[in-house]
């Protein structure tokens, strides 16, 4: 396997799509196993917009409409893909996007937190209101972060803000995409402090998540959502977690 057969395999729907699918799993598998403790039911708030969008729209059988839409039309783009490029799929690939993942999440922390840090004068990981929960909660809500943080904040508003740029008002691929891509990051961190499970804003944290947001967002148009999923997922497991 080659660089550049890597590079483009990875970005496609079918393994793009999959390598995204264990996130998912383990995300509700989570989700039910931290519900049924004293906590109540938790979930990613990302997640909680999106099914909060369909509950409004369609009623309490929003979520279930959520949930399983988003399987059959990922199935289905991944079918589609397959009929395309041809139905073999390679271990190596995931493997190399998983070690992709790994160290993309390393350079996005050392990244985001060493220019926070020089900017500042300070040094400290932004843990928001989960410090000191669980580590199954921690785990859970981290791959929540990478599975519908990077759904709802890369794929739907960073995608659509870049479509509009460049059908809409004529933007060339490049200024739509950097406009996207700052769009994206201050909406990101700005969502972190609404709610009663909002973060208290201070200049530090929201700096420090409007950068994780440029990084994600870039990752997102340059490397395609499997592997910036697990970037974020994998560098909220890093903070979060380990």
């Amino acid at each position: 396997m080659n660089a550049s057969a890597y590079w483009n395999d990875s970005r496609a729907p079918r393994y793009s799509l999959l390598f995204a699918l264990p996130l998912f799993l383990g995300y509700e598998i989570l989700t039910l196993a931290v519900s049924a403790g004293p906590g109540g039911q938790i979930r990613n708030g990302a997640d909680v917009m999106l099914q909060s969008a369909f509950a409004e729209l369609l009623g309490r059988r929003g979520p279930m409409v959520f949930e399983i839409g988003l399987i059959v039309f990922g199935l289905v783009l991944v079918g589609r893909d397959l009929h395309r490029g041809g139905r073999h799929l390679s271990g190596m690939v995931f493997l190399g996007m998983l070690v992709e993942a790994a160290l993309l999440a390393l350079l996005c922390g050392l990244l985001v937190g060493g220019v926070t840090s020089h900017l500042f004068g300070a040094v400290g990981m932004v843990l928001g209101p989960i410090d000191g929960t669980p580590v199954p909660v921690r785990l859970m809500l981290s791959l929540g972060a990478g599975l519908y943080e990077e759904l709802l904040f890369r794929v739907i508003l960073v995608g659509a803000v870049a479509w509009a740029g460049r059908r809409l008002l004529g933007w060339s691929a490049t200024r739509s995409g950097i406009v996207a891509v700052v769009v994206g990051a201050l909406v990101f961190s700005a969502v972190h402090y609404i709610g009663a499970y909002g973060d208290h804003l201070t200049l530090y944290s929201f700096v420090y998540r409007t950068l994780a947001g440029l990084f994600f967002g870039g990752l997102y148009l340059v490397r395609g959502f499997g592997i910036t999923a697990w970037t974020h997922a994998l560098y909220d497991i890093f903070v979060l977690v380990a």
